[in-house]
């Protein structure tokens, strides 16, 4: 299969290019490239074609012969969003809606958009399944509630929409985030020897694998048309939920020598959700990664490389900091335009 996969120099996507590649398709990479220079492992996929381009920017041409256009490039996380919610809007929402009219009018038959459990916000104890009510509680949220719902209205016997709501992904990536919860709590110990939880440690958190969101992308890029068409999709492990102290107990149960300091300092963010993935596992999917696994690969491999504080503490990964530096020196502009790399 022809596939275009947007953001695949992220974190998620460098993973989901090499396992696409493996798997026989034919893979064309569109990408802003602001993070194509850094690389924490090496990435070994080869592709059919990289694009570097702006998500509001794409063409149909950029979408000639594409069969199924899998959708990840987005600002990806809550500080980014709020740095400048307007923005988050116009790329999150409206860039994807339109990429989404773009394929349907060239005729691609399949779109996988990347989405998120955090649409769900507050849900106390319960486990959410996909039916529950939206409570989004960040512009990040609430971009991704919106692109969702006009995506959805294009559905039709020919293009089928599907949404991946991917709980808090971890593990090592090729383009690796430090400022996802598990490998932040990981790099605080590794670094500092003190592991810094900035709120009350309470919050519920969804959490997955990187390699597993990518093995669910996988599934339901490949299923049947009649078992995903225009419908979403929770993607995590529900062993995998978990509050944001017992991950910090992990990652000293791993770093022994380190000391669990929560500051206590984000009162406000009331965040919490307990998720059920149980309609992903109806089709067969078997995540395969603990956060145990996973606290355990980060580890190893920030020993390998030599992990820094000035590393963990650099913008190459942290996603909020990269954007920061770069309309500071004058290379991205207020609406996060590139101007120069």
């Amino acid at each position: 299969m022809k596939v275009l996969i947007t953001g695949n120099q992220g974190y998620i996507g460098s993973v989901l290019t090499e396992k696409l590649i493996a798997r026989g398709h034919q893979v064309i990479g569109l990408d802003f490239g602001i993070f194509k220079d850094t690389q924490f492992i090496p990435r070994k996929a080869k592709l059919q074609l990289q694009i570097y381009k702006d998500i509001r920017d794409v063409n149909k041409e950029d979408l000639k012969g594409v069969e199924a256009v899998v959708h990840l490039a987005a600002l990806c996380n809550d500080p980014l969003g709020n740095l400048k919610p307007e923005v988050t809007y116009e790329i999150n929402y409206k860039a994807s809606v339109n990429l989404a009219k773009l394929a349907k009018e060239v005729g691609v038959k399949r779109f996988l958009f990347s989405s998120s459990c955090s649409m769900y916000g507050v849900s106390g104890d319960s486990f959410v399944n996909e039916e529950a009510k939206f409570n989004p509680q960040t512009p990040y949220a609430v971009s991704k509630v919106k692109a969702e719902e006009e995506i959805s209205k294009l559905a039709d016997d020919n293009f089928s929409p599907i949404f991946l709501r991917n709980a808090t992904a971890f593990g090592i990536s090729p383009r690796m985030r430090l400022d996802l919860v598990v490998q932040n709590l990981v790099a605080y110990g590794y670094v500092s020897g003190v592991i810094t939880i900035l709120s009350d440690g309470l919050p519920w958190r969804p959490l997955v694998h990187v390699q597993d969101v990518a093995d669910a992308f996988c599934l339901l890029l490949e299923a049947p048309r009649e078992k995903i068409h225009n419908q979403a999709f929770n993607i995590g492990s529900k062993e995998n939920n978990i509050q944001v102290k017992d991950i910090a107990e992990m990652v000293k149960s791993v770093l022994p020598d380190t000391k669990i300091e929560i500051k206590n300092e984000n009162p406000s963010d009331n965040r919490s959700y307990r998720v059920d993935f149980s309609k992903l596992y109806s089709l067969g999917f078997k995540p395969k990664f603990t956060i145990l696994d996973g606290i355990r690969e980060i580890c190893r491999v920030f020993k390998e490389i030599n992990l820094t504080k000035e590393d963990f503490e650099s913008s190459k990964y942290v996603t909020l900091k990269k954007y920061q530096e770069l309309i500071e020196l004058g290379k991205m502009d207020n609406n996060f335009r590139i101007i120069k790399l």
